[in-house]
């Protein structure tokens, strides 16, 4: 298995189809050799030695029939007949000489060619034996008894010989069969042997490349299933350099980075739920005091309607009282040439006065609660911080104008009541009414212009208490968008806060 451990999966398959295949042209080579070898050997049984076998057998069936022929030559004493068997024995000759010469063509082992060599031996004595036989009984001489004791014999070894080369061949041809029964077994052995070590080395192949291979691959695929199902604690070992290798390398450095990845989204989704807890908290106590803001800006604007209409009344007496003065002023220049008529118009300049120190007081009273407002005002603007700036320089201004129409009530309202004290003593004063006229004329032109100053004052103040009017409204305006987008962003950190809750649950499937 080892061996395998850094051969790429080409390599290993590779090299098992090439083993096969070479056991497979090994048995293959072998069986053929051996079918080729039987082929030889079987060619050999049916050309070479079947025709040698043939050409022994009808040798000897020759021999068997010249040997007859012979003793007809020798006994028979009919001219026709002994033409007629001469001729037919020196046909068998001739054929026998070629038999001969094709034999020792044939011929192949040693013995064949001496068992040849000893036919040829024996033919040429029987023949010199027959032929010497004939020569004497062509002469006349009776050579019957001379046949049997000198031809018979060397015809018989002559015979012998030929069935010794016949014998020869036919165990030459059976240890040929043999030989070939043989070959051909070994031919079916060596495929036997053959097919079974390549059937033994493909499957002890096949074992150890499939073992290379699934083994790795099921732990790859026990890995895959365990990332799968979140578990990211799985340990992969890396073993081999071949393909299984670096997919199990890279799966690894996949489970690194997915644990580092996963780690950093549980802080993370951690960090966004705490945050996203802490806006909620922030933007439900924004709220709440955008709410009293919002409650104490219409407070205010309420307070300012109250307030424009109090100086705007406050400006309207202003008004009649400069009327007023200017009256009392045309009075006290005409007092002048007619002195005489004061004790006349005394009671309508007390009355006079005493309605100018009711508005006095009214104006007063105004400025009073001027300056209560103001003070109210500029609270109001100090709890607004920063959009309040301008209106509390508004309310300061309005103060400041409150305080001085306050005084100038009070120095009119002490000068109404001197002015009164002068009527009620007037009458016991007239010879003295001369003298102090220029006195009222003056202090009467000078309560026209602090009156004029009131009303002038109160105009301003009429303007600014607008102007702050104006910015109220519009930060009560700006304090509701505000409420809304707090609304809006408390929405927004729930859904936040869900969504990291969501977040953290998903990420909490993964085990590290």
């Amino acid at each position: 298995m080892s061996v395998f451990k850094d051969m790429k999966l080409g390599s290993r398959l590779g090299m098992g189809f090439a083993a096969l295949i070479l056991l497979s042209l090994i048995a293959a080579a072998v069986g053929i050799e051996r079918i080729h070898a039987v082929k030889a050997i079987t060619d050999k049984l049916g050309s070479d030695d079947a025709e040698l076998l043939v050409l022994t057998q009808r040798w000897s069936r020759s021999i068997e029939s010249n040997t007859a022929r012979t003793w007809v030559m020798f006994f028979a004493s009919d001219p026709t007949v002994l033409s007629r068997v001469k001729a037919e024995m020196q046909t068998t000759i001739s054929a026998n000489t070629g038999r001969i010469k094709r034999m020792n063509e044939l011929a192949v082992s040693e013995e064949q060619k001496q068992l040849i060599q000893d036919i040829s031996k024996q033919r040429d004595a029987y023949q010199a034996r027959r032929n010497a036989l004939l020569k004497r009984k062509e002469a006349g001489e009776n050579v019957g008894a001379a046949v049997l004791a000198d031809v018979f014999p060397v015809a018989q070894q002559y015979l012998a010989a030929v069935e010794r080369l016949a014998e020869y061949q036919r165990k030459h041809m059976e240890s040929r069969r043999a030989e070939a029964d043989a070959a051909a077994v070994q031919g079916i052995m060596a495929l036997a042997v053959g097919t079974v070590l390549a059937l033994v080395f493909g499957v002890g192949l096949a074992w150890a490349l499939t073992r290379s291979i699934v083994a790795p691959v099921r732990r790859a695929q026990q890995a895959a299933e365990s990332i799968a199902n979140g578990d990211l604690r799985t340990q992969i070992v890396v073993d081999s350099r071949d393909e299984i290798g670096l997919l199990m390398a890279a799966m690894d450095k996949m489970v690194c980075s997915l644990r580092g990845i996963v780690h950093s989204v549980r802080a993370s989704s951690d960090s966004i739920a705490t945050g996203s807890a802490q806006i909620a908290m922030g933007n439900a106590d924004l709220s709440q005091r955008t709410e009293e803001q919002a409650s104490n800006l219409q407070q205010t604007a309420a307070s300012m309607e109250q307030l424009t209409s109090t100086v705007k009344h406050n400006a309207d007496t202003a008004r009649e009282a400069t009327e007023l003065a200017r009256n009392a002023s045309v009075v006290a220049v005409d007092g002048g040439s007619v002195v005489g008529q004061v004790v006349a118009t005394m009671e309508g300049i007390t009355s006079s006065s005493r309605k100018v120190a009711d508005i006095i007081g009214v104006i007063d009273g105004i400025a009073f609660q001027t300056n209560i407002l103001a003070l109210n005002a500029a609270v109001e603007a100090a709890r607004a911080g920063e959009q309040g700036r301008g209106f509390a320089v508004v309310a300061g201004e309005v103060r400041s104008l409150a305080q001085r129409s306050a005084q100038a009530a009070k120095e009119i309202k002490s000068l109404i009541g001197e002015s009164v004290d002068k009527v009620e003593g007037g009458a016991r004063l007239v010879d003295a009414a001369g003298k102090t006229m220029e006195d009222v004329v003056a202090q009467v032109q000078k309560v026209a212009g602090l009156i004029g100053e009131i009303t002038s004052a109160s105009d301003e103040q009429s303007r600014g208490i607008g102007q702050i009017g104006d910015a109220v409204n519009q930060l009560d305006q700006v304090t509701q968008q505000n409420a809304a987008l707090v609304e809006e962003s408390a929405a927004a950190a729930e859904s936040l806060k869900h969504q990291a809750a969501a977040l953290a649950e998903t990420v909490a499937v993964f085990k590290l």
